[in-house]
């Protein structure tokens, strides 16, 4: 059975429901736990390390984030990402759906006074990124938006060691602020007055625990709150400071491309985004726009779009998924001028081949280091085929909303388009002693060469990562035809010349899997697999190899868990071959079928 489900059942998942939409479990009135209390603590802990333990506040930390509410606004922050009306309309009717969960609540309920599916629910939750939804829904939204604030800071204002996690805490934070003439402008002025008073509460707590904080996604936003405050309520004071800080994290979490440091498109553009709210304030404020926010922006925008695919989505490369395609349309549309267009981003280890509509990605790049790769995925090698707006190949995909234990189940080698040996992954998974969770090191040797002549392209890649466990190195020759009508591959083997031979003549069982989208069906015709795209799109699949099948799998890049199908090469490769001919050798081809 297919090694990732088997992973998932390993993590204690007790119900895998498979279908393209939400499946009927999820339909039901009232949300029924898939993990007992005490599983769904465990997987927590397990899964989240040290920046999901609840935070703790001393006497001396309580001084610190005492004090009055602030003075008033002075400039209020912009959305960038457009809120979600559809899910605005859904939370009117009560329904509060998170990944694979979903809660039914009668009107005028808060969602935190009910049993809740989980921990991971309860956190997207009180991370309010629905609030702006809300808002969306004329007045009775915005009164059910008031009313639900009031409702949490009643519940959870003073202090909460769940909610108020450092990560948790800001990302609430920035989304009030967002929300900031609507939500402490409007309506009854006592409760406006408390309502400052538990944003500046939060926003102090925040910046007092930003500084020692060691979950990346966290420090980011903590760093951006940080000027956002400063101008929006402390009218310029510590902006300074703040801005230094955003500076360092800006060069901490960039690398010189423009990609994010864990290697996360999805993490690049939602950090895009508040770099260029906080740039839309500064420039509104009358006060100078830092040389560094300018120049990242430049440069994460370009990363951005070099990722942004034919139907306006992400590929879905490490903890990414490819919803919101509006909100990278929108997060795009702000830059100052078109972003470049590139085919290699060396830093962040991606090549891009395309053709005519037809786009390849491919992952030749190394794991990234401890933080920024606790959630990273070891999918060397791995690539994404999309021809125009239809995504045909992909991996298994990522996303924040779905359950934690899936999250991590995707993240093995055999989630990905690529070659496994022996079912093992092609990277090392390490534990961070600081954050207790597993990161992806290696692999070893990797590199791609690339060739254009003619109007074709040819890439070359390989890596060392079952060098050695296995003694062989995996090579992957992709080649794309002028029209792009054409993908050829060849994935072999070889045992390199310095290692000598090998000291046994046991086969090495691997397996080539290509995950298909979930808007793709296959079916074997003949000595083809004919892929189909919901979007009309249709493809051949064909290999000299005698051991092709399609297998089940799963989807987690549009936020759900869906099922899909993958096509699978296997055989067993001899420990000495030079790589050059079978079994070591396996070659490949989709073809595109013209429309009649």
């Amino acid at each position: 059975m297919l090694q990732i489900l088997q992973r998932c059942v390993q993590a204690r998942v007790s119900k895998v429901v498979w279908g393209r939409a939400m499946s009927d479990a999820l339909e039901q009135k009232s949300a029924k736990p898939r993990h007992s209390v005490e599983e769904d603590q465990a997987l927590w802990q397990r899964l989240r390390g040290s920046p999901g333990e609840d935070a703790k506040a001393s006497p001396v930390h309580r001084m610190k984030i005492a004090g009055g509410a602030p003075y008033g606004f002075g400039l209020h922050l912009h959305q960038i990402i457009p809120p979600d009306d559809l899910r605005g309309s859904m939370l009117m009717q009560g329904i509060w759906r998170i990944g694979m969960d979903r809660i039914v609540l009668p009107e005028g309920t808060a969602p935190w006074t009910q049993t809740l599916p989980g921990l991971h629910f309860a956190d997207r939750l009180h991370r309010f990124d629905w609030l702006g939804d809300l808002f969306t829904q004329g007045e009775a939204g915005a009164d059910r938006a008031r009313l639900l604030v009031d409702d949490w800071i009643d519940n959870f204002g003073r202090f909460d060691g769940f909610s108020w996690r450092t990560g948790c805490a800001a990302d609430r934070v920035w989304n009030w602020l967002q929300c900031g003439f609507a939500l402490f402008e409007q309506g009854d002025v006592d409760a406006r007055a408390i309502r400052m008073e538990a944003l500046g509460r939060q926003a102090r707590h925040v910046l007092a625990t930003v500084d020692n904080e060691v979950e990346p996604n966290a420090s980011w936003r903590g760093s951006v709150l940080g000027v956002a405050y400063a101008i929006c309520l402390a009218h310029g004071k510590e902006l300074e400071a703040a801005e230094l800080r955003l500076e360092n994290a800006c060069t901490a979490q960039f690398l010189l491309d423009g990609g994010h440091v864990s290697r996360s498109p999805a993490r690049a553009a939602r950090c895009l985004a508040d770099l260029i709210a906080l740039q839309d304030l500064l420039s509104r404020s009358d006060r100078d726009v830092p040389e560094f926010l300018s120049r990242w922006i430049s440069r994460v925008g370009g990363m951005v779009a070099f990722f942004k695919a034919g139907d306006s989505g992400l590929a879905a490369f490490n903890d990414g998924d490819e919803r919101w395609p509006e909100a990278i349309d929108a997060v795009l549309s702000h830059l100052p001028v078109e972003p470049r267009r590139f085919s290699v981003a060396p830093k962040s280890g991606f090549h891009k081949l395309e053709k005519n509509g037809t786009c390849l990605i491919l992952d030749a790049g190394q794991a990234p280091e401890p933080p920024f790769g606790d959630k990273a995925h070891a999918g060397p090698l791995g690539f994404e085929l999309h021809d125009g707006p239809a995504r045909i190949v992909t991996s298994c995909g990522c996303s924040p909303e779905v359950d934690i234990d899936f999250q991590a189940a995707v993240r093995r080698s055999d989630a990905h388009s690529t070659l496994i040996l022996e079912g093992e992954d092609a990277c090392r998974f390490l534990t961070n002693e600081q954050t207790g969770l597993l990161y992806p090191s290696g692999p070893s040797g990797i590199s791609a060469k690339r060739l254009e002549e003619a109007d074709e392209i040819w890439l070359d890649a390989q890596h060392g990562g079952y060098k050695i466990a296995f003694g062989l190195l995996h090579r992957r020759r992709l080649f794309m035809s002028g029209d792009g009508g054409r993908l050829t591959g060849e994935d072999s083997l070889a045992r390199p010349v310095s290692a000598g031979a090998a000291d046994t003549d046991r086969q090495i069982s691997y397996a080539i899997r290509f995950h298909l989208h979930p808007t793709v069906s296959a079916m074997t015709s003949g000595d083809a697999i004919i892929l189909t795209s919901e979007l009309g799109v249709k493809w051949r699949f064909k290999t000299t190899h005698a051991r092709a099948r399609l297998e089940p799998t799963i989807y987690l890049g549009r936020g759900i868990v869906e099922h899909s199908e993958q096509i699978v090469l296997s055989g067993k490769a001899h420990p000495d071959s030079d790589g050059s001919a079978p079994p070591n050798c396996v070659r490949w081809a989709f073809l595109k079928v013209k429309s009649s």
